[in-house]
């Protein structure tokens, strides 16, 4: 193994360097590829289709009925506490009297594998993987509070956070940002191919498709 400080080093890296001394530039990479296989508006449909081909449990509905679709999934969960990151819209919740534990820094793992569900937003959703990105944003808040509790219900609006392919999602991401690609509840198989739900994240994820 040759050391950072050796002789040899510095005569390979210079014979490099005069190698490559007054060489073009190396062209940028080519994007003449397509970025999505579907249809603009095959999109919540195909979105929809792939959620529940990785075992989430996808519901419909319009902005006036989200209170009270979110309400009745807690009730049916047994939920009697859920965590809210702050700036989840005060409506999502107005139609349920569950405990709310508010995104705190302070708050423990422990004390948040105590909570029932967490309900969130989402930064976007891709219908050809059925894949639900979040990114901490004020409706999601920190990642643990959608990796700890057992249940997560997450709003998705459609269409305006669904695209066709991951080549869409890109643009409207930051990479700076913590990202969470969500495809389907927690779950991992051994070597049987016995599957396990809730390993690492929710055990149960609720997706809600909030349209028109």
């Amino acid at each position: 193994m040759v050391s950072p400080a050796s002789p040899s080093r510095d005569r390979i890296l210079a014979r490099v360097r005069a190698a490559v001394d007054g060489a073009p530039e190396a062209p940028g990479p080519a994007r003449t590829y397509r970025d999505t296989h579907t249809p603009e508006d095959g999109r919540v449909d195909l979105l929809a289709e792939n959620l529940a081909d990785y075992r989430a449990l996808v519901h419909r509905s319009d902005e006036a009925g989200l209170p009270a679709l979110v309400a009745r999934l807690l009730a049916e969960h047994g939920s009697g506490s859920v965590a809210v990151p702050p700036g989840l819209p005060e409506p999502w919740l107005a139609g349920t009297d569950v405990t709310r534990v508010p995104d705190a820094p302070g708050t423990t793992a422990a004390e948040l594998d105590a909570v029932d569900s967490v309900v969130t937003g989402c930064a976007v959703a891709i219908a050809e993987t059925g894949t639900i990105v979040l990114d901490a944003g004020p409706d999601q808040g920190r990642r643990r509070i959608t990796l700890v509790p057992d249940h997560h219900i997450c709003v998705v609006r459609a269409p305006e956070q669904v695209v066709g392919g991951v080549p869409q999602a890109m643009p409207r991401l930051d990479p700076t940002r913590p990202l969470t690609w969500i495809s389907g509840p927690s779950a991992t198989s051994d070597i049987e191919l016995d599957r396990v739900e809730g390993v690492h994240g929710p055990r149960t994820l609720e997706v809600i498709l909030v349209e028109g």
